[in-house]
Formats: C-alpha cells, structure tokens, sequence
C-alpha cells in the first residue's frame, strides 16, 4: 500500500491550506497508508480551544478528533517546535507522538509522497 505523508506546517486560521489538507488526508486515508506531522507554525493547529468563529473561519481543527476513524493513528510533532512556542503536549487537542529532527527525517524518508499545506 503507498505511503503518504501529510506535513501541516502553516499556522492555523491564516489561510485555507490547513483545512484543505485535513479535507485531503480524510479523503487520501481511504485509499493509502497515511501520517500526519506538524512542523513549524503548524504545531499551533494543534492547540484546544481555538475559536476561529470569529475570523469568519470554520474551526477545522475539530475534525482531527476524526482521524481515528479514518484510519489516521500516526500523528506526531516536532518536540523542537513544540518547545518554540512554549507547548506541552497536555495543550494539544490530540495525542501526538513527540519527534526529534532525527526521526521525523526518518518519517520523510519512509514514505511514498509526502504533501505539504503551509
């Protein structure tokens, strides 16, 4: 089965590139093997409570709670990026496993396609 490696790297609400790749990956999951890593900004669409009503933007990031469902069970973060921002994983509205530069190369390295949304 291909590989797929979605990399969210945007911060959350500034444009609709996060929630059209969620909308991807859901629709990608049926057919392939998926992950998901938040790298940069985009660690910052992982964050409870976001209101995004406000903006006149949908809050996309409550349909993470669905990857689950989808099949998507491989979701991680940069620990660095984490660290950045001043986050800990207790703030995240999922559970994400926590990467070092090292492994997240490795997560790169292992997959067929790997599709970036800034």
């Amino acid at each position: 089965m291909t590989s797929i490696l979605f990399i969210f790297s945007g911060a959350p609400h500034t444009s609709l590139n996060a929630q059209e790749g969620l909308d991807a990956l859901l629709m990608g999951s049926a057919f392939a093997d998926c992950r998901l890593l938040f790298l940069g900004q985009g660690v910052l669409q992982l964050l409870n409570h976001q209101e995004a009503e406000g903006i006149g933007r949908k809050n996309y990031p409550l349909g993470f709670a669905a990857l689950a469902d989808y099949g998507v069970t491989r979701i991680a973060c940069a620990g660095s990026d984490l660290e950045t921002w001043g986050l800990s994983p207790e703030q995240l509205c999922l559970d994400v496993q926590v990467l070092n530069a090292e492994d997240y190369r490795a997560w790169l390295n292992e997959a067929d396609r790997v599709l970036t949304f800034r």
